[in-house]
């Protein structure tokens, strides 16, 4: 998935269920070697923001059930 930028500067990326575990960069991502590779908890909220460079990734879809 690759960021969207939007007026304010805020990069969103769109993730799905296939993502996870999230970790920021994502290895899609051309800046994969920008900052140290962080895992984000998404699962919960459906949100989660970077502490390195702010990019925020969204969950689209729903989760499995954990078994």
């Amino acid at each position: 998935m690759d960021p969207v930028t939007s007026a304010g500067k805020e990069r969103q990326v769109e993730v799905t269920a296939a993502d996870l575990p999230l970790h920021c960069p994502l290895l899609s991502q051309k800046v994969w070697n920008s900052h140290p590779r962080v895992f984000l908890p998404i699962e919960k909220n459906g949100e989660a923001l970077c502490p390195y460079c702010g990019t925020r990734y969204v969950l689209h879809g729903s989760l499995k059930p954990a078994h």
